[in-house]
């Protein structure tokens, strides 16, 4: 490995959070962001090659080296990883409008919801989860929230393209259908379900 790419490699370890390549960029300041781009690459093609535990992962706008999704689970069951506390289904439902209409107003998410979402919104902005993008042109000029870079992080995505699209969701929420078997038994069991 290139000394260039084992000093990111260092510092991707030491962080706690994904570092941007102009971040990198400050360790060799010499250096091109081609040469750090360049760096990472070899350093993902490095853990990709050799089989390691751990990936280079390109996260909010970042990157941090993040144990592979195989091991996620039994590292959870274990306890080693950090648990960050979990969101309330109010605030995962206030999140959720945010991250698809961003910028959105107050107004709009208390309408959506159908509750008040004060309390919401501050908790969100206490996590660093939402901030405040600008005012509307309507009468007031409310607030408009958006998202951050951590809820990026959070859901371990690169950006907000990468959200699932609105119509997959009315594909995973339709009930799953057993299906009919040939000895017509199908039926029967799922006539038992339906009545139950």
């Amino acid at each position: 490995m290139k000394p260039l790419t084992q000093l990111i490699e260092a510092a991707l370890f030491a962080a706690n959070r994904p570092i941007t390549v102009e971040e990198l960029q400050t360790l060799e300041p010499e250096s091109a962001l081609a040469d750090v781009r360049t760096a990472l690459e070899e350093l993902r093609e490095h853990y990709d090659f050799d089989g390691h535990a751990v990936e280079v992962a390109e996260i909010a706008g970042g990157y941090q080296i993040l144990t592979r999704r195989a091991f996620a689970e039994a590292i959870e069951r274990a306890q080693f990883a950090v648990r960050t506390p979990r969101l309330t289904t109010a605030a995962m439902e206030t999140l959720a409008v945010i991250a698809y209409r961003q910028p959105v107003g107050r107004a709009e998410i208390e309408e959506i919801r159908g509750v008040s979402a004060g309390g919401v919104l501050r908790s969100l902005q206490e996590r660093a989860l939402i901030e405040v993008v600008g005012r509307s042109e309507g009468m007031g000029r409310p607030l408009l929230y958006g998202t951050t870079p951590t809820f990026l992080e959070l859901l371990g995505l690169r950006d907000l393209a990468e959200l699932p699209r609105t119509e997959e969701f009315s594909i995973a929420l339709h009930p799953h259908k057993p299906e009919a078997s040939d000895d017509g038994q199908g039926d029967a069991a799922a006539s038992v379900v339906a009545e139950s």
